[in-house]
């Protein structure tokens, strides 16, 4: 399995509570939402809906899966909604249990300290893409542990001025590979990188 990190993005590298106002506000981050105005149904939905069909897993952190338990089960009827719901997903947490993943069916704890070796144990299983999607934190452990095959980012034209980044900030330089590039009509680019051989 590749592990696979999806984002939306500012063009300034926000990645925190795209979808609404209430979804993270950590920080007194008032932008929740920034992405939605952006969201062009006929070409990122399409690349969401062709990533979701190589996806044979989801990995979230914490936060964006209560997010998610609190609104996907309920949609039915909807492609991604029907196809999110049926896949397993791995939780990294240290303070859900097992009681408390029972609101989403098919989702699996993960406790920190078992996050490398239960990453390598996917990779090393025949498949499709492991997808992780917003999970910033958890995210910006598996890029500081090398453990990041493809990052799939929608970076829209808008600049946040703060607020939570899914890249490490260690002065560790990491070079990347343009795998592709599609623009949609709101301006948002849909760009595939892979990590470069040094």
């Amino acid at each position: 399995m590749r592990i696979v990190v999806s984002e939306f993005m500012s063009l300034d590298g926000v990645v925190q509570a795209p979808g609404g106002p209430k979804e993270d506000t950590d920080g007194g981050f008032a932008h929740g939402g920034w992405s939605m105005p952006y969201f062009d149904m006929e070409v990122m939905g399409s690349e969401i809906d062709r990533a979701m069909q190589s996806t044979q897993a989801m990995m979230f952190g914490r936060r964006t899966w209560q997010v998610s338990a609190a609104a996907w089960p309920q949609q039915s009827g909807d492609p991604f909604a029907d196809r999110l719901n049926a896949l397993p997903k791995y939780v990294v947490s240290g303070t859900l249990t097992e009681q408390d993943l029972s609101a989403w069916q098919d989702s699996r704890l993960v406790r920190p300290g078992e996050l490398r070796e239960t990453v390598e144990r996917l990779r090393a299983q025949e498949g499709g893409d492991l997808q992780i999607y917003g999970s910033a934190s958890l995210v910006r452990t598996l890029l500081s542990e090398g453990l990041v095959d493809e990052y799939r980012l929608m970076i829209e034209p808008v600049l946040l001025g703060g607020g939570k980044r899914a890249f490490p900030e260690d002065g560790r330089l990491r070079k990347l590979k343009l795998v592709s590039c599609r623009e949609a009509k709101t301006g948002v680019l849909i760009c595939v990188y892979h990590p470069a051989e040094d």
